[in-house]
């Protein structure tokens, strides 16, 4: 007879997406998807509610998105 653990676990690796902040605050002509993807997600970061933050930082961590501050935002030279 074989005893089953009580807890069985599969480790998964995931990726973990990083939102470096700040990010740019308007969107401005000629800028890429990924600018203004980064734009979009900074400003959510930025909520201005603690529900609004709160549902925000949910989905975070369903997605494993982290946001991270790393200084001033500099735009990329085209």
């Amino acid at each position: 007879m074989t005893s089953k653990q009580s807890i069985e676990y599969q480790k998964v690796m995931t990726e973990i997406v990083h939102v470096n902040l700040p990010g740019p605050d308007e969107p401005n002509p000629g800028m890429t998807g990924g600018e203004l993807l980064h734009g979009f997600l900074a400003e959510l970061y930025r909520a201005p509610s603690d529900e609004m933050r709160a549902y925000v930082m949910g989905l975070c961590n369903k997605w494993n998105v982290r946001y991270r501050e790393v200084g001033a935002y500099v735009p990329p030279t085209r």
